[in-house]
């Protein structure tokens, strides 16, 4: 699918992974919303590309159909990136012993709203507005890639509310991706494994935390490059026969229990 003159939405865009995707779809010439919370980085990176920023939650209806409508002022939205994301690290119960110590129900629910819930919420309304398009030659309307993690598969101690929010991305992938066959709309999910963004900090302490991690990629023993992530998304964008697939990203990691 050629995506020179469309537009395309990247949700959590402003930084890391996001960014990278932002950057790769703009060097295919389309015209990118930024969709993130963070104003500063978003509008620097929109007005860098040449493309728009839109501070939106992607849990809020009204927020994401105005980063819709804005993308489809710029060119017929044809691609959405699902990259917005929170992790949380907490043990499923307390060493007390108490139920005041078991894992907050609260943190759980708010992961899964903006991983899970969001993502799809994103989904629903911009495969809605791809719907509307001219289909191309092959009948195409549009692409959807949405991120997931190595931890929908091996998710360590801690990682509860994570993996499940993220298996339930996996999970969702195949039964979207066949509902919107019938128009023309291709869904597709990433799997990134260990990704050098700035979530690991700077500084010397960051640097030996990343170096104990690549311990266990099979090879490249390395973290992987958000353009490294962002090359396989912009391959599921634009690859017209790529359709219902989760692709892990990740050096061959598994990741162990901790």
């Amino acid at each position: 699918m050629d995506i020179n003159g469309t537009s395309a939405i990247v949700t959590g865009g402003a930084s890391g992974i996001g960014e990278a995707c932002c950057r790769q779809l703009a060097a295919k010439g389309a015209k990118v919303v930024v969709l993130d919370m963070n104003e500063e980085k978003g509008n620097a990176l929109a007005t860098e590309l040449g493309g728009a920023f839109a501070k939106a939650d992607v849990t809020n209806v009204d927020d994401v159909v105005a980063a819709i409508e804005l993308a489809k002022e710029m060119g017929p939205l044809r691609s959405l990136v699902n990259s917005a994301g929170v992790g949380w690290a907490t043990r499923t119960i307390g060493k007390d012993g108490q139920y005041s110590s078991a894992h907050d129900l609260e943190v759980f629910r708010k992961v899964i709203e903006i991983n899970l819930i969001g993502s799809f919420n994103c989904i629903r309304l911009a495969a809605t507005a791809m719907s509307q398009n001219e289909p191309l030659e092959s009948g195409e309307r549009g692409a959807i890639v949405n991120m997931a993690s190595v931890a929908a598969f091996d998710g360590q101690i801690g990682q509860a509310s994570y993996s499940a929010s993220k298996g339930g991305v996996v999970g969702m992938t195949l039964p979207i991706a066949r509902d919107l066959s019938a128009v023309g709309i291709r869904v597709n999910t990433v799997a990134p494994g260990l990704i050098d963004t700035p979530i690991y900090g700077t500084g010397e302490a960051s640097e030996a935390f990343k170096a104990n991690l690549e311990k266990g990629v099979l090879f490249p023993k390395r973290l992987g490059k958000p353009d490294e992530l962002a090359s396989m998304v912009v391959e599921l964008v634009t690859n017209s026969y790529m359709n219902a697939e989760t692709i892990r990203v990740d050096g061959g990691i598994r990741m162990p229990p901790k």
